[in-house]
Formats: C-alpha cells, sequence, structure tokens
C-alpha cells in the first residue's frame, strides 16, 4: 500500500502486553503503518512547541474495532497520552481525508521546558534533556527509542522525523540535514536499531527567538524617525 511520505512509526508508549498484542495485529492486519512527525520550536529557556502529525490508510470496517481500541484518533485518548506536568495542548484536530483515503491526528502543544515532556506516556522514553553547556551554550538531546514491528515487515521501508528548530546559533549538532536553523533528522526503523540519541549545542540569542539582526534593523527605523523629526522641526 503506497502512504502518504512514506512517514511510519507508533508514538504512544506501550506499557502492558495487552496493547502490545493489539499493535502486532494492527501492523499484521492493516496495510500500511502509522506516520509520524515531530516538528520542535525550542527556545533559549527551554520552552517552546510542538506539532505532531500522524496518519494512516482509513482502516476497513474489520479494522475500525481495533483503530478504536489503541485510541490513536480518538481525541480523548490523545489528549490523556500527551498530557504532562507544564505544558499545554493547545489543538487536537482528527479528520479524515476521502482525497487519498487516510485517516489524520495533529496535536499542537505549548511547554515551559522540554524535560517536563519525559512525564507524557506518548514520549515514554524518550529522555529530553535540556542543560548548560560550555560559557553561554545550551546543550539539548532527545533519545529516539527502538521500535519493533514483526512479522517480516521490512524496517527499511519506514521512516520516522523529528524537526527542531533552535532560537540560537548551532555550534555541533548531529543532524543528517540542516535547513539554516531547522535541524531534520530522518530515519527508518532499521537505521535507529537499538535506538538513536539526538544532540545540539548552541548558543542562544539574548532573547527568545531575536537575532542580531533584529537589532540593526530596530536601530536603522530610530534613526530614520530621529531624521524625519528633525527635518520636521526645522521646516
Amino acid at each position: 500500500m503506497k502512504t502518504k511520505n512514506n512517514r511510519s512509526t507508533f508514538p504512544f508508549n506501550i506499557n502492558n502486553i495487552h496493547r502490545l498484542i493489539l499493535i502486532s495485529i494492527l501492523i499484521f492486519t492493516i496495510q500500511g503503518c502509522l506516520n509520524y512527525i515531530q516538528d520542535v520550536q525550542l527556545y533559549t529557556d527551554g520552552s517552546g512547541k510542538m506539532k505532531i502529525t500522524y496518519w494512516m490508510k482509513s482502516p476497513n470496517n474489520e479494522n475500525i474495532s481495533i483503530i478504536n481500541k489503541l485510541g490513536i484518533f480518538e481525541p480523548d485518548s490523545i489528549r490523556h497520552e500527551f498530557t504532562s506536568p507544564y505544558s499545554s495542548i493547545n489543538n487536537i484536530e482528527v479528520y479524515a481525508d476521502t482525497t487519498d483515503s487516510t485517516t489524520h491526528a495533529i496535536i499542537e502543544l505549548s511547554f515551559t521546558h522540554i524535560d517536563s515532556l519525559n512525564k507524557a506516556k506518548a514520549f515514554f522514553g524518550s529522555e529530553f534533556s535540556f542543560k548548560d553547556g560550555a560559557a553561554g551554550q545550551k546543550v539539548f538531546s532527545q533519545f529516539i527509542p527502538p521500535y519493533a514491528t514483526g512479522f517480516g515487515i521490512d524496517r527499511s521501508a519506514y521512516h520516522v522525523t523529528y524537526k527542531y528548530t533552535f532560537s540560537g546559533e548551532i555550534i555541533t549538532h548531529n543532524a543528517p540535514k540542516v535547513e539554516r536553523r531547522t535541524l531534520v533528522w530522518d530515519y527508518t526503523l532499521a537505521e535507529i536499531g537499538s535506538g538513536k540519541t539526538i544532540s545540539v549545542t548552541f548558543i542562544p540569542f539574548k532573547l527568545k527567538e531575536t537575532p542580531y539582526w533584529i537589532y540593526a534593523l530596530t536601530g536603522l527605523v530610530l534613526l530614520f524617525v530621529i531624521f524625519f523629526l528633525f527635518r520636521k522641526k526645522k521646516d
């Protein structure tokens, strides 16, 4: 089955054997797994916002009951999985796209400190860390746990994507892809193996999301205002 962008994984914490069996059945009986992208804006003080998007081929009548038991497209269940101390869920959207027969979920949340997400069930084992590094530097890391598929599924055919945008000058990182201040980690399930660690060291901007050119632009505008007022006074 062809899936949109071919991104696949399962984001929820597996905390008992019953759910593990359900997920195994899901993977075995549904043609195509769950697609997952995590997009994060991380600020200088460890606060930020996150948008998670996942989707899958809409289940047929035989598989609807399995999906309902997992609760992955049920807003109350999603809220329960992603809730953590010091974070707020701003929006949850679940919808079906009839153009390609897919079912989607979008979660938007904000957090006062990214470490607090470690207490959310959905991020079990993610090991978010945001600490001071060398003088004036911050060090961020997140662990990407291994994903079990089973039943002979080709683990190289599916991917997980993590995007992080940092409010500062990036010093070191292990991201395969760089888009200015946005770093992108995109792995197949086979590449994740026993787990991967996202690691970034950066020098924060002096103000949240405020690069140096903002100050220069502000000063230039101020000079124009002073010049205009001076000329008006002479006239």
